[in-house]
């Protein structure tokens, strides 16, 4: 079931960090390392927390979207405003929950809630999973780099969008 998240307060913290803690598990090791291991976890959740109540929530139009299977996050995704459309980001779904279809039942329930917005989202080149879940609901590849919301723009990813 598609549950739609527009303020910090209206998501389940700890349920989102289930769904992110191999990512977490991953920037933790990138930008922690110099701190005790034991404690990188708790360091990735705590800068995620200050990322959603600092920049990503006070973002005019920013929503999170959250699949739920017998009242349990299983993926989720993060919506901003993104040029002509909405940028997808930030799409993972629980480790114990993978292959199971919950991440494409997310993005399909989110598009058709969006009534044909246009959404854009970047996939790294070498992630071969995620650029077939994305075309499979609807995604085609408008560019071979990705530019992102800061400006920045990396060359190991693609740009996709629901519009050619």
């Amino acid at each position: 079931m598609l549950y739609w998240a527009n303020k910090l307060k209206d998501l389940d913290f700890r349920q989102l960090m289930e769904v992110y803690e191999e990512g977490n598990l991953e920037n933790a090791e990138i930008f922690y390392s110099d701190a005790p291991q034991n404690q990188w976890l708790q360091l990735a959740e705590d800068a995620f927390y200050q990322y959603l109540r600092d920049t990503f929530f006070q973002t005019p139009g920013a929503v999170y979207a959250i699949w739920t299977e017998s009242g349990r996050y299983v993926s989720a995704l993060r919506l901003e405003p993104y040029r002509d459309g909405l940028l997808l980001e930030a799409l993972e779904t629980d480790p114990r929950q993978r292959n199971k279809g919950y991440a494409a039942a997310l993005i399909r329930a989110v598009l058709k809630e969006l009534k044909g917005k246009r959404v854009y989202s970047h996939v790294g080149k070498r992630n071969a999973a995620s650029l077939a879940l994305h075309e499979k609901c609807g995604f085609y590849r408008i560019s071979d780099t990705a530019a992102y919301i800061d400006g920045s723009v990396d060359g190991k990813a693609y740009t996709l969008s629901t519009h050619k």
